[in-house]
C-alpha cells in the first residue's frame, strides 16, 4: 500500500468507503480526478460489500493516486478507520461511494484548514439529489449563532451549524480522538465532529456549494429511529467529557428533546401501523403541537379518524431529506378537490 517512487507527498487523504454502490463509484472517482486540488491519494474499500466494487474500481486503479482496500465487513466506522490507517496525508476528506465532490472541493476546504490552526474542521454546502422529489441544498440559512464562517462546540452541538458529510479535517486531530468510534452504526459521522470540537477551537463553513450528497431510497440516513438514538448516544459522550461546562446544559436539553421528537415519531408509526387510536392519543398528548396545521389535522381526526393514517403516512414522507411538499400542503388537497386530481 507504500506510495510509488517519485510521487509528490500528498497533502490530503481521501477515504471513500463503497458498500453496495458499486454502480455509483465510479461517478464518485471521476469527481475526485477533476479536482483542482491534484496532489491527493485516494484509498476505496470495500468492506465486504456484496456487490462487486473490485470490477468498478478498476478502471481508475491506472491513476497511481487510487488504491484498493477489500476487508471483512465491519461497518462504516470501521472501514473508515481501516482505509485511513494506510494513508499518510496530513488532512483527511471524506467522500462517499456514492457521492460526488465538484472541482473546487478539496482545494477550498484544505486551503481553509491551511489558514487556520483552531479550525478542526472545513465543511461547506452541498448539492441533495437523487431520491426526492426536488434537488435542493443542504444549508439555506447562516450557518451558526456567530459570523457564519465560523462554529463553535454548542453551534455543532445543535446544529444551527451544520456539518457536510464530504468535510475535511486533520489527521492530527483524528488521532488524537481515536477516530471513528467502530460501535457507532448511525450519526458516526456526527460523533466524529462532536469529538473533534471538544478539542478546543471551531468548525470552519466554505460558503459555497462544493458537494453533491445522493439520498437513496436504502441509505442508512433514511430510518430515523436509530439516527435520533444515535444523536442520543453523541449527546450523552459529550456530557461525559464536559462536566460542569456550559455546553453540558446543552447537551442535556438536546438529549430530552429527541427523546421527545422519538416518543412522538413511535407515536406516528403505531397510527400508520393500524393502531390509529392509540396512535392518536400519543401525537395528543404533545402539548407544543399548537400550531395552526396540527390543530386543524386533529380536529379532522375527531370527525375522521380513519384520516389520520394516510395524512401522517404524507407528513412522513414530507420530512424525508430532499422533499419540498409539506403537510398543509396534503391537508388543502382534502379540501380542494381540483388541486387533488390535478
Amino acid at each position: 500500500m507504500s506510495q510509488r517512487p517519485h510521487s509528490p507527498p500528498a497533502r490530503v487523504a481521501v477515504i471513500v468507503p463503497a458498500y453496495g454502490v458499486a454502480h455509483l463509484l465510479g461517478e464518485a472517482l471521476t469527481s475526485l480526478q477533476a479536482q483542482t486540488l491534484q496532489d491527493w491519494e485516494c484509498v476505496v474499500i470495500d468492506d465486504g460489500a456484496p456487490d462487486d466494487v473490485a470490477g468498478a474500481v478498476k478502471p481508475f486503479l491506472a491513476d497511481p493516486r487510487i488504491r484498493f482496500l477489500a476487508t471483512e465487513n465491519q461497518g462504516v466506522s470501521g472501514a473508515r478507520n481501516t482505509a485511513i490507517a494506510h494513508t499518510t496525508a496530513p488532512y483527511i476528506a471524506l467522500l462517499d461511494g456514492d457521492d460526488r465532490f465538484r472541482p473546487r472541493h478539496l482545494e477550498r476546504t484544505v486551503a481553509a484548514l491551511e489558514a487556520d490552526s483552531e479550525a478542526k474542521l472545513a465543511t461547506c454546502n452541498a448539492l441533495i439529489f437523487g431520491a426526492v422529489p426536488k434537488s435542493r441544498l443542504c444549508f439555506t440559512s447562516r450557518q451558526g449563532t456567530g459570523d457564519g464562517i465560523r462554529g463553535s462546540l454548542s453551534d455543532v452541538l445543535d446544529r444551527s451549524f451544520g456539518v457536510y458529510i464530504g468535510t475535511t479535517f486533520r489527521r492530527a486531530d483524528f488521532d488524537a480522538i481515536g477516530g471513528f468510534e467502530v460501535g457507532m452504526t448511525h450519526a458516526e459521522d456526527f460523533d466524529l465532529w462532536v469529538r473533534l470540537m471538544l478539542l478546543g477551537g471551531h468548525a470552519l463553513y466554505v460558503d459555497e456549494v462544493l458537494g453533491e450528497y445522493r439520498v437513496r431510497s436504502t441509505s442508512a440516513s433514511a430510518n430515523s429511529d436509530k439516527m435520533l438514538l444515535g444523536e442520543i448516544r453523541v449527546y450523552e459522550k459529550a456530557m461525559a467529557q464536559l462536566g460542569d461546562r456550559p455546553e453540558a446544559e446543552l447537551a442535556a436539553k438536546l438529549i430530552e428533546r429527541n427523546i421527545k421528537v422519538l416518543e412522538f415519531e413511535r407515536a406516528i408509526d403505531r397510527v400508520i401501523d393500524g393502531d390509529t387510536k392509540g396512535g392518536i392519543a400519543e401525537i395528543r398528548m404533545h402539548g407544543d403541537l399548537q400550531g395552526p396545521v396540527w390543530i386543524v389535522a386533529q380536529k379532522i381526526w375527531t370527525i375522521f379518524p380513519g384520516l389520520a393514517r394516510p395524512m401522517l403516512q404524507w407528513r412522513r414522507h414530507s420530512h424525508e431529506r430532499g422533499s419540498t411538499r409539506s403537510f398543509a400542503s396534503f391537508l388543502r388537497t382534502l379540501t380542494s378537490p381540483r388541486e387533488s386530481q390535478s
